[in-house]
């Protein structure tokens, strides 16, 4: 009877994942792989080009709390450049960073705000809000999916360390909506088009 138990799993073990043969297991774990490690890269680049626009966003911003929660991120944001950066010794991988135009794309459309409105605005600290809550969306759909491939890849420690970065953009997000709600987004409607 082991012998049939056993003889069943070695069967069943050839055809794991709907049908995946072990040799097309791997070679989609490869590319999986290969696809990870350059979204690495990605948001590496991302979040180095942030640590170089937060400032502008901060002394661009006129609330005091909004500035304070820009210098904040930008603490935060150099931890996550560390993270990554330790991300990549676990994946055995040179620090190496690739051009994130989505991140790119969305630090010129901040600048356009600071561009387009009127300095020591309320309107303006909204449009800066808008920006950023636009950057931390972009960051939360990528570090949750990649720490979704970390797990599927097997690599807890990866994993854990993008989930933590998850949670503090999850967290950064949920501070400008309530500086939005509680400040900045009244106060702009009591301003006058110039």
């Amino acid at each position: 009877m082991a012998k049939i138990a056993k003889k069943a799993a070695k069967k069943s073990a050839g055809k794991s994942n709907k049908g995946i043969t072990p040799q097309s297991k791997e070679q989609i774990t490869s590319a999986l792989t290969k696809l990870f490690v350059d979204e690495i890269k990605d948001i590496y680049w991302a979040e180095k080009h942030l640590t170089k626009a937060l400032p502008k966003l901060e002394k661009a911003a006129t609330s005091n709390a909004l500035k304070k929660a820009f210098a904040t991120h930008l603490k935060q944001t150099n931890g996550h450049v560390a993270r990554l950066e330790k991300v990549f010794r676990l994946l055995g991988q040179k620090v190496q960073a690739k051009k994130c135009d989505a991140m790119a794309g969305l630090v010129e459309e901040a600048s356009s705000i600071i561009e387009d409105t009127e300095k020591g605005t309320a309107t303006r600290d909204v449009g800066l809000i808008l920006a950023a809550q636009k950057v931390e969306h972009y960051e939360i759909a990528t570090y949750g999916a990649l720490a979704q491939i970390a797990k599927t890849l097997g690599n807890e420690a990866v994993k854990n360390l993008l989930g933590t970065t998850l949670e503090e953009e999850k967290a950064t997000d949920e501070l400008l909506t309530s500086i939005a709600e509680e400040q900045v987004n009244y106060e702009a409607t009591l301003e006058e088009d110039e």
